[in-house]
């Protein structure tokens, strides 16, 4: 038993001397690469989990760790100097498409692993890794973040006739089917004969929108009415 507690132990003691410019080996090396990407792996599957994603951002997420780990081994454990140098890594990603919130959540998350692994704790990245991705699946399977108002956030477009006064007709229809709404935008259309509200709204029921549809069918003349999800700000999205 004495043993078992040992190997525990030493499990979260740190691989690497404080000097680690002359212990580095190509044992200890290994450690922490391999500790790395057995890491990333996993972090990159805790994602994939009930998430839209794209082949390369995951494996991108699974190898952050293992290049962030030798980042810190090369620069002699300078906790300073290796951070700077993979936060510029990790902002290659998104020099020109912004990424979500939770991209960039897991972006972090897997250069924290790494971070830990080029230290020379593998054992505490490793409870790292795994307390974060339980929890980012259980907030997965609870929908934590109000996934239902989400999906009750709608655009709604409407074409009316221009001589149509448009300022307050639709108020009663918005005030029956919808908790919040707002006008975003007002567009002519068809040479000016036609105006084109674009309105932000948050329906008080789901399914409720063809119900609503008619309704406003009845005011606009029978011309055209969409509505569709409301795009997210990739700065809020979880």
């Amino acid at each position: 038993m004495k043993e078992v507690f040992i190997v525990l132990d030493s499990l979260f003691n740190n691989i690497l001397d404080t000097t680690a410019v002359s212990t580095l080996n190509i044992g200890n090396f290994l450690i922490a690469v391999g500790s790395a990407l057995v890491l990333g792996l996993i972090m990159a599957l805790a994602y994939m989990y009930k998430s839209s994603y794209s082949k390369g951002f995951v494996v991108t997420i699974a190898t952050i760790p293992a290049v962030v780990a030798v980042i810190i081994m090369m620069v002699s454990g300078s906790l300073g100097a290796g951070l700077a140098v993979a936060g510029a890594f990790s902002l290659i990603r998104f020099r020109s498409t912004p990424g979500t919130a939770k991209e960039i959540s897991a972006v972090f998350l897997a250069m924290a692993s790494g971070l830990a692994c080029g230290m020379g704790y593998p054992g505490f990245g490793a409870l790292f890794t795994i307390i974060m991705c339980a929890v980012n699946i259980i907030y997965a399977v609870t929908g934590f973040g109000g996934k239902k108002q989400i999906e009750l956030r709608k655009t709604l477009s409407v074409t009316v006739p221009e001589d149509l006064n448009y300022g307050e007709i639709f108020d009663d229809i918005m005030e029956k089917y919808t908790s919040e709404w707002k006008m975003t935008k007002v567009k002519t259309t068809n040479l000016g004969s036609l105006n084109r509200l674009t309105y932000d709204i948050v329906l008080r029921e789901a399914r409720s929108e063809k119900a609503m549809i008619d309704e406003i069918r009845t005011r606009n003349g029978n011309l055209e009415v969409s509505m569709g999800i409301q795009s997210a700000d990739p700065a809020n999205e979880l």
